[in-house]
């Protein structure tokens, strides 16, 4: 299914420079899906850059957005599906760290010239397949290169995030970012915190989804981009913990451990979640370390953790569902230690979570990252594969209404009645109607 979506956006786009040029325009595809094209991946986004004017591709296209005319962008919509098409462009001076005063519309060369990185900065016309290569982009791809076109002071200063994506790119890529590159990132990391929280946090999903999240941040660390925008988790190096549980080292080590088994599918919902928990459940450890006579601890580290994770989170503008979910995820990620030791009732309602499935591969991540030891995980997997869904879910034995007739009345004692039997038949101990009945006239008295 995925690569089928691939097949028909590289055709739609295909077709959009087809009428383009058929028309008398320049036109190419540019950027990310040139250098996919040429390390052999796949790529479902294409941008497409022409000589056509905003108003020329507007009348030439029946269903088009304007997404930043005055840029010369035009998102044309082909089945639902947007292409942004830019009329090649030259800026003037960026005076917010983000877009240019103003913009000359000129030559497909020129427009190239004002591009991030020379990996980005490739034509290609993709009915011949010819690439046209201004920057020399097609020799860093080979040689796994991230280099700014130009000067990289100048460049990062056009746009501070720019910083950032040459970090994503070293991680997704597995590249390395080249030494006069590298420099300037550490010259102007500080500036990155004028950047929107959005675009912080697309970002860094981005670095923390497609693979390479360890060499990210370990490069977000080195260039001093992590101090500014996460220095709670930038405190974590240094922070040292009993060898006996984490032979691996400190906090900060540990965490990289995980985020290196992390899975490379993208940003959904379920994988920004799960890779945002691993990043973070442990960042209370920081502020609640403490040691005596008997060892390190780090009493209260879960809860000063969901504090810590939630404003965070928060800072960078996450849904309500997203930090819901991530704030979960910290909040049990130690009940596993207790798994076995649980009464049946309480197991039952920990494996019927919601989300059980992110609690679990976080426990097996953090086991992996540290001790090595599985057995609470595999414990826990052999219950999900033996329990049937009415053994984690028993259809209720009584209702309501069902109580009433037993001569309760409506309010807040149903509830409790009802949330009691339910506890009662996780724990095997009532398992008919006429069990429930019993017990209800056994442990509570009735209005008369």
């Amino acid at each position: 299914m995925k690569g089928d979506t691939e097949n028909s956006n590289r055709h739609q786009a295909q077709e959009i420079v087809r009428r383009l040029k058929q028309s008398g325009y320049e036109a190419y595809f540019v950027g990310g899906c040139v250098r996919d094209f040429i390390l052999g991946n796949a790529s479902s986004d294409y941008d497409i850059v022409t000589s056509a004017l905003p108003d020329q591709v507007t009348a030439l296209f029946s269903n088009t957005v304007s997404i930043g005319a005055k840029f010369g962008v035009i998102a044309v919509i082909v089945q639902g599906h947007p292409y942004e098409v830019a009329t090649f462009r030259s800026d003037d001076i960026y005076e917010d760290g983000r877009h240019p005063s103003r913009v000359h519309f000129s030559s497909a060369k020129e427009d190239v010239f004002r591009r991030d990185f020379t990996i980005n900065g490739l034509l290609m016309d993709p009915e011949t397949r010819e690439i046209t290569d201004y920057v020399n982009g097609r020799t860093d791809i080979e040689g796994k290169i991230i280099r700014t076109i130009g000067d990289p002071d100048s460049r990062f200063n056009e746009d501070f995030l720019r910083m950032l994506r040459a970090i994503r790119f070293a991680a997704n890529l597995d590249f390395v970012i080249e030494p006069a590159t590298k420099e300037a990132i550490e010259r102007n990391a500080s500036k990155i915190r004028q950047i929107s929280a959005e675009r912080l946090r697309e970002e860094l999903g981005k670095i923390l989804t497609r693979g390479g999240s360890r060499r990210g941040f370990e490069f977000m660390m080195q260039t001093g981009v992590l101090k500014e925008v996460l220095p709670e988790v930038d405190r974590l190096k240094g922070v040292e913990q009993p060898p006996r549980f984490h032979p691996e080292g400190d906090v900060w080590q540990h965490t990289l451990n995980m985020l290196e088994r992390l899975p490379r599918d993208g940003e959904t919902h379920e994988n920004l979640c799960l890779a945002w928990g691993t990043l973070l459940h442990d960042i209370g450890k920081a502020l609640t370390r403490s040691e005596n006579e008997n060892g390190v601890h780090f009493y209260g580290h879960v809860q000063k953790g969901e504090e810590i994770a939630d404003d965070i989170m928060q800072r960078l503008r996450f849904s309500r569902a997203q930090r819901e979910t991530v704030l979960n995820l910290i909040r049990q990620h130690m009940t596993f230690m207790n798994v076995q030791k649980m009464r049946p009732g309480r197991l039952k309602q920990f494996l019927r979570m919601p989300d059980f499935n992110l609690h679990l591969e976080l426990h097996r991540l953090d086991c992996l990252a540290s001790h090595g030891m599985l057995d609470n995980y595999e414990f826990c997997r052999d219950q999900l594969q033996s329990l049937s869904l009415d053994d984690l879910h028993p259809p209720r034995l009584l209702t309501g209404d069902d109580l009433i007739s037993l001569g309760f009345t409506r309010g807040k004692i149903l509830g409790d009645i009802l949330r009691t039997l339910e506890d009662e038949q996780l724990e095997g101990r009532i398992k008919t109607t006429e069990e429930a009945r019993n017990f209800v006239r056994a442990n509570w008295k009735m209005d008369s």
